[in-house]
């Protein structure tokens, strides 16, 4: 008897019986394929309204604190994620993703003006409705405390939170419609721009490539490797010399001769420079390294030494080899004697076969490092992320002082972290399972909690009239993300990044999860990350506007 009044009573263990029982039933929802298109993730939300409906009875100071701390888990497993691609990305598309987003965030906010305007909406209602149209709860918070601040009606501020609820599934369903739709219309092949995003940002000024060059410039002779080194810093790595019929791995004090091949990887835009510099060059392809010389890959996890440059570490001075590639958080780096190495990189070295089983003790090659938690940089980061959230700072005009809140304070600290790396001793690399680990239980938890707190009256409100209210989210859904989703497209934006713009500028992790599902590369989750900060932050101050205008 006692297992069955769990299902009947409110309390935590009952809240959570039912938060279990929406994600198994979710997931398992969101992976059935019709017209070859699968829910994902956001199968967990319908779920969630299906059992809320049926009368699931949860405690609803348990579901609100369930999903706000799921959505910082989320926010900042993507922050860390994006965080050492982040700066870079702004410098490139950055602006231009920000403005489109931007252009997103103000159309929407028009469009629900001029449905105010037209069929005379209720004020609490047009906002619940913008906000659940560009599935973002801390703007319906906003708006919620300004309306119970100004108006002192708990009854209107439950009802922008039912608008809110009736307009959100299609906020999800419409973004992902809005891919697709753009996908077909282009004719796009995901694969082909999966390739051109990875090809775009590998290395630091392109693709890393093997290469050879055979000295011909007579003013190298008799130079030494380390000047050779210092010389071609930033376009080209040594990893070996082809000398007298055989491969040699030099030493710094060794001298350069005319006629040596040197082996090694640059990037296409150094390839000019390095011919007047060295001589001929030829890409050397696919080459088996074989004899006295080999080539590894080695997991560097030797915390005492992370953070040191190539230079201090001083592995080509100490042993017969060389580092050639760094691969950091899906990115392939060209190597310079200042460039340091972080826990977690994954290092290539090549050199005499002897010494690198002694280099890769030195790095540390331990999966067991790699593999063991992270904890307290995490714990930290969600502190000061929560922390940063909670500052009001005021708005001109505005009532009430706006905030962050707990999805834009936790991602602007993880994307800070990510892209230092290390602060002090505290490194704050996450291995890439266990990042993935958080960030799904984050969204499941957050979903699970959305329908369920929504589920109850869902069904009811929608017969009383509340179709009417979601045909008003599809319209500010669907006219703003359609408008520039093409429009990016005309530009020659990269489709992935389109798709990473539309999730991150109507702040959906559940569109966000589904356009990483196309293909297993940065692009979405950059362009997510790029234009998120600046557009909550929008988000949550024109859900106040729209308030305070027709009050």
């Amino acid at each position: 008897m006692g297992i069955i009044n769990l299902f009947s009573q409110s309390g935590t263990p009952s809240t959570l019986l039912f938060l279990s029982l929406v994600g198994i039933s979710g997931i398992l929802l969101g992976k059935i394929k019709v017209f070859n298109i699968k829910l994902g993730i956001a199968g967990v939300l319908f779920t969630g309204l299906l059992i809320g409906h049926l009368g699931a009875r949860s405690n609803a100071e348990t579901l609100h604190f369930v999903k706000e701390f799921g959505l910082i888990l989320f926010v900042y497993s993507i922050g860390l994620d994006v965080g050492p691609r982040f700066l870079s990305s702004l410098k490139s598309n950055g602006l231009k993703l920000n403005l489109l987003a931007v252009g997103i965030v103000v159309l929407g906010f028009l469009c629900a003006i001029g449905l105010k305007l037209a069929f005379d909406i209720p004020t609490p209602v047009i906002t619940g409705i913008m906000c659940g149209a560009v599935t973002n709860t801390p703007g319906l918070g906003a708006a919620q405390q300004v309306i119970q601040e100004q108006l002192s009606n708990p009854q209107l501020t439950e009802l922008a939170g039912m608008a809110y609820a009736v307009a959100y599934p299609f906020g999800i369903i419409g973004i992902i419609l809005t891919m697709l739709i753009i996908r077909g219309f282009f004719k796009i092949k995901v694969q082909k721009e999966a390739e051109d995003f990875s090809n775009k940002v590998s290395g630091v000024s392109g693709k890393l490539e093997a290469v050879n060059l055979k000295v011909s410039n007579q003013a190298l002779e008799g130079k030494t490797i380390a000047f050779l080194r210092e010389t071609l810093s930033g376009e080209f790595v040594l990893s070996r010399i082809f000398r007298n019929n055989e491969f040699i791995i030099p030493e710094e004090d060794d001298t350069i001769q005319t006629e040596d091949v040197l082996y090694g990887v640059s990037t296409k835009q150094s390839f000019n420079i390095l011919e007047l510099k060295v001589g001929k060059l030829e890409k050397t392809g696919d080459l088996n390294i074989t004899g006295r010389l080999g080539m590894r890959h080695v997991v560097f996890t030797n915390k005492k030494l992370a953070g040191k440059t190539i230079k201090e570490i001083g592995i080509s001075r100490r042993f017969p080899v060389n580092i050639t590639r760094i691969f950091r958080f899906g990115s392939e780096i060209m190597p310079s004697e200042n460039d340091s190495v972080e826990f977690g990189d994954t290092i290539r070295i090549v050199g005499k076969r002897k010494a690198l089983d002694e280099v890769a003790k030195l790095l540390g090659n331990s999966m067991k490092e790699l593999s063991h938690p992270n904890i307290i940089p995490i714990l930290i980061g969600i502190f000061a992320g929560v922390l940063l959230g909670s500052i009001p700072f005021a708005i001109p005009g505005l009532p009430a002082p706006a905030k962050l809140g707990l999805a834009g304070g936790p991602l602007l600290i993880a994307l800070f972290l990510g892209h230092k790396g290390r602060i002090g001793k505290l490194d704050f690399y996450m291995t890439p399972g266990a990042n993935l680990f958080i960030r799904e239980l984050g969204i499941i938890l957050f979903l699970a909690c959305v329908g369920l707190g929504a589920g109850k009256h869902f069904v009811e409100t929608i017969i009383n009239g509340g179709y009417m209210w979601m045909a008003y989210g599809v319209a500010i859904t669907a006219i703003p993300i359609l408008i520039i989703g093409f429009t990016a497209r005309f530009l020659k934006f990269n489709y992935l990044s389109i798709c990473g713009l539309l999730a991150g500028s109507m702040t959906d992790p559940p569109a966000l999860e589904f356009a990483n599902s196309q293909a297993p590369v940065q692009a979405q989750s950059t362009a997510y990350a790029t234009v998120y900060p600046l557009v909550m932050f929008l988000r949550i101050l024109l859900a106040q506007a729209l308030v305070l205008i027709f009050l």
